[in-house]
């Protein structure tokens, strides 16, 4: 009878302070693993360099204020453990959509980060890779939300530490493309006073949006109009309502009363809401989204001899002036402040997602403000080549400000 009550006591205990710690069945064993939960084997794709890779359950606090389980890929390096422990690289994805299924975990290896991660487990590091908030795990995913995002990767480190802290030396740095260079500079942010975080690497960081939909979109699509290039502009076109559609989307994750559809005309609110889908779990991911426009951009000219890409019914003109959305583009602006860290930016000149005048004025500025930027721009890159044709130099980077023992 006592070992049943010590039992449901154990349970209870467990069960309330779910958030401190993990608990173990054994009434003599007490093991703290403060926000780590669980893992699981990743079996979707191989990584030649990592001894292992799974998925790791974590508890990170949300944007609406509670508290949830989030994932996260962790790949562990074939080389010799330092005796002072594992350096952590922190890789923060880029657009893949909002829905569950799009989270990385769930999907194979995304090329360019395989390249990447594959290059920096040969040198010893260990990989995290968050699949953020919402992405994989119950509730709305806060696209280009800089909190959220950093939060995603800090507490997917403090459960990796809280659960293999003998092995872990404790410094990490991160490094993302897109979205996930938006990220990568929120978490240096976040990171500014921690003395274990060391540096940021950002591939074609997000921001700007408003002043991209508004001023400089426009006049590329113009240009590529002009120049007779109306599948590239259609592509382009399709792309820009595809973030837009998960921006919007995402600010329900944490005002579910928002009403995107009225920043979309008419002919463009059906299409938007395949980016949240029917329960907010279940919205397609970026390719299928994109094609959503494609087709759509492609049907509108079909039926509009006269008109042009940029006729196109999609955001209405006043989307920056919307009180949520503007107050959103503001507080997820990244590189507002001076970052602490050492700081790598690549950017592409060819990038018709983020213009390169952009991330150009973005790096200025926060070498105005007194951060040690690296800026590396690389001429005649897309948005997706520049990291790539990089990779050497950001591993040096990473290597220069934490080697890997």
């Amino acid at each position: 009878m006592k070992k049943i009550i010590q039992r449901s006591i154990l349970t209870v205990s467990c069960s309330t302070f779910l958030f401190l710690a993990a608990c173990n069945d054994d009434d003599k064993e007490y093991v703290s693993y403060q926000n780590y939960v669980s893992e699981t084997t990743y079996n979707k794709d191989k990584m030649n360099n990592a001894s292992s890779v799974n998925v790791m359950t974590y508890r990170m606090p949300t944007v609406s204020g509670e508290t949830r389980i989030a994932t996260a890929m962790v790949m562990t390096p074939k080389t010799v453990q330092p005796e002072n422990g594992w350096r952590v690289v922190v890789w923060e994805h880029g657009t893949v959509g909002i829905g569950d299924s799009c989270a990385p975990s769930n999907n194979v290896f995304n090329p360019r980060f395989k390249n990447m991660a594959e290059s920096l487990l040969a040198e010893g590091y260990v990989v995290i890779a968050p699949d953020y908030e919402g992405l994989g795990t119950a509730g709305i995913h806060p696209y280009l939300n800089l909190g959220s995002a950093a939060k995603s990767a800090s507490y997917a480190v403090q459960a990796y530490k809280a659960r293999y802290g003998h092995q872990v030396n404790g410094v990490w740095m991160s490094v993302g493309q897109s979205q996930g260079g938006h990220a990568s500079l929120g978490t240096a942010e976040y990171e500014n006073n921690n003395p274990n975080y060391k540096g940021a690497v950002a591939g074609a960081p997000a921001s700007s949006l408003g002043y991209i939909i508004s001023v400089v979109a426009p006049q590329a699509l113009q240009k590529l109009v002009a120049e007779g290039h109306t599948d590239i502009a259609i592509g382009v076109y399709a792309e820009l309502l595809a973030y837009a559609a998960y921006t919007t989307v995402g600010i329900k994750a944490y005002d579910p009363r928002f009403n995107y559809q009225s920043l979309f005309q008419d002919r463009s609110q059906p299409l938007v809401e395949f980016a949240e889908g029917t329960t907010g779990e279940n919205g397609l991911c970026l390719d299928d989204m994109h094609n959503k426009f494609a087709d759509d951009i492609r049907a509108f000219l079909s039926e509009n001899p006269t008109k042009t890409v940029v006729d196109y019914p999609g955001l209405k003109s006043d989307f920056q002036s919307n009180a949520t959305v503007s107050k959103f583009l503001t507080d997820n602006q990244p590189a507002t402040k001076k970052i602490n860290t050492p700081v790598m930016i690549i950017q592409g000149t060819a990038d018709m997602a983020v213009p390169y005048q952009v991330t150009q004025q973005l790096q200025h500025d926060l070498k105005e403000m007194g951060t040690d930027v690296t800026f590396l721009l690389v001429e005649g890159a897309t948005h997706t080549e520049a990291i790539v044709k990089k990779n050497a130099d950001l591993v040096a980077f990473i290597k220069t400000h934490m080697p890997a023992r």
